[in-house]
């Protein structure tokens, strides 16, 4: 399925970015790694327009997932991942879609319009790119485990602890 390739494609792509700052991505993986996100959202945007949200009732559970990946990663254009958004809250409330999914492109599209995130999902290494690697801002952080715990994800301690291991 094409929604399947193209995201092997995407995941490929970034199993090859460095993992820490000054591991040197070079101008050529840049360009190809938004070469490979401009042409997934363009593709997902057709898609969208001629089918509506890709829900588990039209690709299944596993096309689902790769949609939503694909909207996550089209962080080059707000316009259409904020239109993703919208999509997916509503088929998760319609019960085709996975509210995992929904958290973690909430965050996003928060994050990047400036937000502070609800669940916990995005992580970055400060404005310049080279700091720590540490979450973005969180809203309310006494309630935070309660919200994850609500859309389906463990506990943040967990998840923070994977991600430095995986990323930090």
């Amino acid at each position: 399925m094409e929604l399947a390739r193209r995201v092997e494609a995407d995941q490929a792509m970034r199993r090859a970015w460095p993992a820490r700052p000054g591991d040197g991505a070079d101008e050529d993986e840049l360009a190809r790694l938004g070469a490979v996100d401009e042409d997934n959202t363009a593709w997902l945007r057709s898609v969208v327009a001629k089918h509506g949200w890709p829900d588990s009732s039209l690709v299944g559970e596993a096309g689902a997932h790769d949609a939503w990946l694909l909207a996550q990663h089209a962080d080059h254009d707000p316009v259409f991942q904020t239109e993703c958004l919208d999509l997916l809250a509503a088929a998760v409330d319609s019960g085709v879609a996975s509210p995992v999914d929904l958290a973690y492109l909430t965050d996003r599209v928060r994050c990047a319009r400036g937000d502070l995130q609800l669940y916990g999902t995005q992580f970055w290494r400060g404005a310049d790119g080279l700091g720590e690697l540490q979450p973005q801002p969180i809203a309310e952080p006494d309630r935070l485990d309660e919200r994850r715990a609500a859309a389906g994800l463990g506990p943040f301690d967990e998840y923070q602890a994977l991600m430095m291991d995986m990323h930090g």
